[in-house]
């Protein structure tokens, strides 16, 4: 697991925001662990951009079940394909720990698309790196164990002192709960 984020981003909108013009184009707002940000479904009223914090970007599928696409910090966009399309939340986006986020109303996120020419090149950048991303965890997946996953899992949580739900390590390596447990007693054998 990798937890992405993204600088240039970050400082990006933090410099728009600390120039803003109008309060209301872009906004600061701060979010409790479990909090949504983007609920799928919802209309998209805004795109985000973390400002600091943990979020994990998730499907609530019918059967009940999440399964958890990634988790992002600091610099990471939420919104934007909802905002290009004029299309309702794909996913539900969710703070793991304390976060704040820019908001940005989405006639200034397209304004910036359409005149701001580092801005339109950073989204584009980031789009990209999402389909690399999301190919690399396919493949990932169909070549190594979940075993190796959960070790890979389990020493991101201690390099970033995060410690994730077990409900949320199952849904981002996309088994049942019952099945984590036993992984991870099978884990704690080999310590």
């Amino acid at each position: 697991m990798m937890l992405r984020v993204n600088p240039a981003l970050l400082d990006l909108v933090g410099h728009l925001y600390a120039k803003r013009s109008q309060a209301a184009d872009i906004t600061l707002k701060s979010f409790a662990p479990g909090e949504l940000l983007l609920s799928q479904g919802a209309v998209t009223t805004r795109v985000l951009v973390l400002r600091s914090g943990i979020c994990k970007c998730f499907f609530s599928e019918e059967n009940g079940k999440d399964y958890i696409l990634e988790f992002m910090s600091e610099g990471e966009i939420f919104g934007e394909i909802e905002a290009i399309r004029g299309s309702d939340c794909l996913c539900n986006v969710a703070a793991v720990t304390d976060t704040t986020a820019y908001q940005l109303s989405l006639p200034m996120f397209h304004t910036l698309l359409r005149e701001n020419n580092s801005f339109s090149k950073l989204i584009l950048e980031e789009l990209a790196e999402r389909l690399v991303n999301t190919s690399s965890r396919a493949s990932f997946q169909q070549l190594y164990t979940i075993q190796h996953g959960l070790a890979r899992l389990l020493d991101l949580q201690k390099r970033q002192n995060v410690k994730l739900t077990k409900e949320d390590m199952a849904a981002y390596l996309g088994i049942t709960l019952r099945s984590l447990n036993r992984l991870l007693r099978v884990e704690e054998g080999n310590i």
